[in-house]
């Protein structure tokens, strides 16, 4: 199958938003990893004062992460698919939280500009086209010494780990979400996982693009080697970028 790119990719999301919560219910220790990605980020004081940037935020549950770990800061959550916003709009929000349609290629037209103070980007970069297009956006518009956080599906490069993706996708998550009427979305899931970056690759991506103090931290339980928390840092100047 050829990989869901775009337009195509939102529309998938878009016919997938009103079954996404409860398919990945089913995925032990989704939310709590997405909270642990999130306190990775190492920001202080529960994000008083500070501007967060959630970026593919889906149906909310990175946002719900966010707001549970820095329940005093602004976070901006935006998404591309217009299903999945309208899913996440109508649960209930602390009043620093606000949702933005756009897709992460084209943020300034929808008035989404820095600086901020951390970006996070949950199972995101492996569905963009030119991810390392993305990581320049992202690195412009954080402010110097902001924060990173990338919570993705990308294996250790075991052989084990991409049996077990394979084994979870084919055997459980595929034939539900076939049932429902989404395979094509989950099928690309899987592919998408399989070809993306190894989770060494995409630390050497982060430190190309520019990032420092580059970290790869895994998740526990059945996403051991198959799902990672990177957090990076902005340089505070150029030069340092450079070094």
């Amino acid at each position: 199958m050829t990989l869901l790119r775009d337009e195509r990719l939102a529309a998938a999301f878009d016919h997938a938003a009103r079954r996404y919560d409860a398919l990945v219910a089913v995925n032990p220790g989704y939310h709590a990893h997405l909270r642990r990605s999130a306190r990775r980020l190492g920001l202080p004081g529960e994000g008083r004062g500070l501007r967060v940037l959630d970026l593919g935020c889906g149906t909310g549950a990175s946002t719900a992460a966010l707001a549970a770990v820095l329940p005093e800061a602004r976070i901006t959550a935006v998404d591309a698919s217009a299903g999945m916003l309208e899913k996440a709009s109508a649960k209930r929000w602390p009043p620093g939280v606000t949702f933005t349609r756009a897709p992460v290629e084209r943020l300034a037209d929808a008035g989404v500009r820095g600086p901020y103070d951390a970006v996070f980007a949950a199972y995101l970069f492996r569905n963009v086209t030119d991810p390392d297009a993305v990581l320049a956006t992202v690195r412009g518009l954080l402010a110097p010494g902001g924060r990173l956080g990338v919570h993705e599906y990308t294996l250790a490069g075991r052989r084990t780990d991409r049996a077990v993706w394979t084994l979870v996708c084919r055997g459980v998550v595929q034939p539900v979400a076939g049932a429902l009427g989404d395979g094509a979305l989950y099928r690309h899931l899987w592919r998408s996982v399989m070809e993306f970056d190894t989770a060494g690759r995409f630390a050497d991506r982060l430190r190309t693009a520019g990032f420092e103090h580059v970290r790869r931290l895994p998740l526990p339980g059945w996403q051991t080697g198959i799902t990672h928390t990177f957090v990076a840092r902005r340089p505070r100047t150029e030069q340092e970028g450079g070094r």
